[in-house]
């Protein structure tokens, strides 16, 4: 996973601008990751707040993913390995999914792309009780690895990731 960073006010302003958000409703939204005018993201990370607990998040994330015809590769339950060794973690799941007739085109132009496929997206319950989902921005994975993807199949990719995560984040 990337390094943490402090944005400035004014980054956090472009990079929601870049991702279509300009309402009060989307800054105010966007709000609970921001502290004193500056938010902490890890690189290329797209954070989301929960309305449900981890369990049914992921739950509603595994059907939506099935409901789109992608595949679920691996559910990881983090929290139940760190109990099963005698360790403590709040809930955190992690599911991987996708799709070969989008990830194999992607590691043929660049194979190191496949440490990031399938997708994954990463769900936890903070300190305050709060719940989170996570996920690579697609554009940050082809950054990463070179990859000079049509603004089109990034965009679609994203799409596709936020109605996914909007499918099990929202009430």
């Amino acid at each position: 996973m990337g390094r943490l960073r402090v944005l400035s006010g004014r980054e956090v302003c472009r990079i929601l601008e870049q991702h279509g958000f300009s309402s009060k409703r989307d800054l105010l939204t966007i709000g609970a990751t921001v502290v004193g005018g500056a938010a902490l993201a890890a690189e290329g990370l797209v954070i989301r707040r929960c309305a449900h607990s981890v369990e049914e998040t992921i739950s509603r994330l595994e059907r939506a993913i099935g409901d789109r015809n992608l595949v679920v590769v691996a559910r990881v339950d983090h929290a139940g390995a760190a109990q099963k060794a005698g360790l403590t973690l709040r809930p955190t799941q992690l599911l991987m999914f996708g799709h070969p007739r989008s990830g194999t085109p992607l590691m043929g132009r660049a194979q190191s792309v496949g440490i990031d496929l399938p997708l994954k997206a990463l769900v936890w319950q903070d300190d305050q009780g709060q719940v989170w989902l996570a996920y690579n921005d697609p554009a940050w994975i082809a950054a990463r690895h070179g990859l000079k993807e049509p603004a089109q199949v990034l965009r679609a990719m994203a799409s596709t990731l936020e109605a996914l995560a909007d499918a099990a984040t929202k009430p």
